[in-house]
Parts: structure tokens; sequence; C-alpha cells
């Protein structure tokens, strides 16, 4: 016999609509079920997993690939069982759909409520990051959305391999299995097409770099939150405990330096320059790096930095640093440079904390912490569907309540307009 043809995106993009019809009518408990069928298909069928991701770092190793990409696209045992244990800590997480958010009576006894409801169908177009499918599909599918998911050409057999996973839990669980879709055409053509599927997707969410957020602010004609880059700071400020600064900026740095949460710039205060900066270039073992004349006299071998360096998102061993005058230098620095991601101060002075949480202009300011807790799991919100460096409609790591709109109930007794 001969296969039938893959489907085409249209044919992708009218199954998934109607199956976020059936989505936004199923039970909390229904949709939790499928999430957590599926997170047991994953653990189970971990061999086939790493089978399909396999074929895909080999392909990716014979490229030419650098090691922050393949790290990105690599799967592990343990990276697998992350993905079942993101599932089910989002099923257990209180369903947002329904939730009332505030409401009120008019003086002519109409009641109004505002609740959450889904969005729909939200579409996601990633790159080379395999846990994304299933970080993503669980979030929407627990929020009521159906969702369409466009990854890369890099990691076309892992996320295959993922999908079919998920697509059976959803079956297992009595719901269509179109709620969660693939699309298999990874050309540059079919990521244009998808970006403008108007009447489809009610909402694109990009989580890649620089080259795809330029695509979809040229080509997208559907509504989108940007997942931005990631140059992230972290001021030491005079008043720091310095062995709290250095783990912290170690932490920010080393810890997985290819995400986007990873510091790329270091500012430190000249009073305490001298005393941190050799000691934390020394700890920053294997990471390269750059910075102004003031940094390169008090440690050897760092390279000068450009401007183009401090706007830079590195996702790798390097680090800009700069010794700046105070906290209004260090500020005005991460508004000329910083992306709107993650910005942290270490210090012990509450007063310069408190102005650098309300003057910096960022989605997510830290102080004494490590810009890796800018993480949807880290904060409580179960696994992330990316990080927003938009201001509408949302901002921030997106979680379940992101993936909700508002609606507005109007219940009354009979009342007309006069």
């Amino acid at each position: 016999m001969t296969p039938d043809p893959p489907a085409t995106l249209a044919q992708l993009g009218q199954r998934a609509r109607e199956a976020s019809r059936a989505v936004s009518r199923a039970s909390s408990a229904v949709r939790d079920e499928a999430l957590r069928c599926a997170a047991d298909l994953i653990e189970r069928r971990a061999g086939e997993l790493l089978e399909a991701n396999e074929a895909d770092t080999a392909r990716a190793t014979g490229a030419g690939v650098d090691a922050t990409a393949l790290d990105r696209l690599r799967l592990t045992p343990e990276r697998i069982l992350g993905m079942a244990r993101g599932l089910r800590s989002v099923a257990d997480l209180p369903d947002p759909v329904g939730e009332v958010v505030d409401g009120w009576v008019r003086p002519n006894g109409l009641r109004v409520t505002r609740v959450r409801a889904p969005l729909g169908v939200i579409g996601i177009i990633y790159e080379n990051r395999p846990n994304v499918t299933s970080d993503a599909a669980g979030l929407c599918l627990k929020s009521g959305n159906a969702v369409l998911l466009r990854g890369s050409s890099a990691a076309i057999e892992s996320n295959t391999a993922i999908v079919s996973l998920l697509r059976a839990g959803l079956a297992k669980a009595g719901l269509t299995e179109d709620a969660i879709g693939l699309v298999g055409d990874t050309s540059r053509e079919s990521a244009v097409e998808f970006m403008r599927l108007r009447g489809v997707i009610d909402c694109l969410i990009p989580r890649g770099g620089p080259s795809l957020i330029a695509s979809i602010l040229e080509h997208a004609t559907v509504p989108y939150v940007i997942d931005g880059d990631g140059n992230c700071h972290v001021y030491v400020d005079a008043r720091a405990d310095l062995d709290v600064a250095e783990a912290i900026v170690v932490n920010a740095k080393t810890h997985r330096p290819g995400v986007c949460n990873a510091a790329e710039s270091l500012l430190v205060h000249r009073d305490v320059a001298g005393a941190f900066l050799p000691r934390v270039a020394a700890a920053l073992d294997g990471v390269e790096l750059v910075g102004d004349e003031a940094t390169r006299s008090l440690v050897s071998g760092v390279v000068l930095a450009t401007d183009e360096d401090y706007a830079a998102e590195f996702l790798g061993p390097k680090l800009s640093v700069a010794v700046v005058s105070g906290i209004d230098e260090a500020m005005d620095r991460i508004a000329r440079f910083g992306t709107g991601h993650s910005e942290a101060i270490i210090t012990e002075d509450l007063a310069a904390a408190d102005r650098f949480t309300s003057e910096v202009d960022a989605a997510a300011v830290l102080v004494n912490a490590s810009t890796r807790f800018v993480d949807g799991e880290e904060l409580g919100l179960g696994a992330e569907i990316g990080i927003s460096t938009q201001k509408l409609h949302a901002r921030g790591p997106m979680g379940l309540r992101e993936l909700t709109s508002i609606k507005y109930v109007v219940h009354g007794q009979g009342q007309v307009r006069q």
C-alpha cells in the first residue's frame, strides 16, 4: 500500500483548531491524566528517545556543530527523567482555566466577573532543544490549549519521538491526539508559512536566537510573544559580601552557560574591584574574560572589550567585565546594553537594593541571588514555555496563567440598556 502523504501545514493547523475546542471543554482531571500518561510513557520508553536523539547528535557532530549547541540538543537519561517530572509537576499545578480574576456588581444589578480562558491554538517555533517539546506541550495542554510545535531540523528525530509519546498520552486519556501537533517540514519556507497562520494560531511563541527573532519580526502576521536574548548582568556593589558575590557570579556564568538566564556581563564597584576581581577571575576557571582598562589592570590576560562584547549574549564560556563608579553607572550600562531579561545586584545595602529593583527595567531583577533562578520551575510556575522580554501580554517566565486570556462573564436579570 502507498503510505498517506504527510499532512500539509494548513491541514495540521485545521486539526489543531478543531482540537482546541475539545481540549477547552475537557475537564482538568482529563487533561491532567493525559499529562501523567505521557510522563509514564516517556520514562518507560526512554531508550527510544535516546536512540532518536543519538541520530540527531551524530548528524550535528558530523556537521561540525559547536559544543554549546550540542549540549542544547543532547538528551540524557537525567534530562528525560526531568521531562517526565516536568509533566507531572504541571499536572499537579492548579488549573488556571475558569479561575475568577475579579468581579463586581453594577448599580443596575449586573454581576460582572473576569475569568481565565484558554488562548486557543498556541504555536511554538524553537531551535535545537528537544526538552522544549515536552515542556511546551505540557503547559499548553494544562491551560486548555492546543499546540502546534515547529522545531529545528537538527532535532527532528528527537522531536518526532517525543511528540509520538505525548500524543499517545492524549489518546490514553480520551483526548484527541491533534491537540499536540508537530510540523515535520523544517524548511525556511515552512517556518515563514507557520508564522502567517492567521485564523489558526492565536499566539506564537518563538524560542531561539537572534536570527529566529529577526525572522518573526519580519514575517509574522499572528500575535506573538518574544522570548528574547538574555544579556544578563550581575552588579557587585560596594557593600557586597564578596564570598556571596563570588559564589553567585560563578554560578550565574558557569552553571549552564548556554542558556538565556546565564550571566554575560559582570559590573563591579571600583571600591571593591581590587579585592574582588582577581579572586573571581581565578574562580571562573575556563571562562574567557574581556574587560575595560580598569579590569585589565587588575587581572592579567584580560582582552580589551568592545561595545559589541558588552552587548553580546555569548551563550558560552565568555564574560564581559567593567569596573563602575557606583550604582548609577551600573544601571546606566544595564539600560544601554541589557536586553530586558534578568539583572542582579549583590549588596548588603537595602537602599541600593531598593533602587536597583525599582529602577532597572527588566523582566526579572534579583537581589543576592543568581540569574539562573529566573526559570519557571525554579520560581514555582512549573515548566515554563519561555521567558518574555516584552511587556504585552506577558513578561518574564511564562507559566500557565500567561497561556490564558481574560473573558468577561456578565449575569443579569433581564436588564436592557437605556
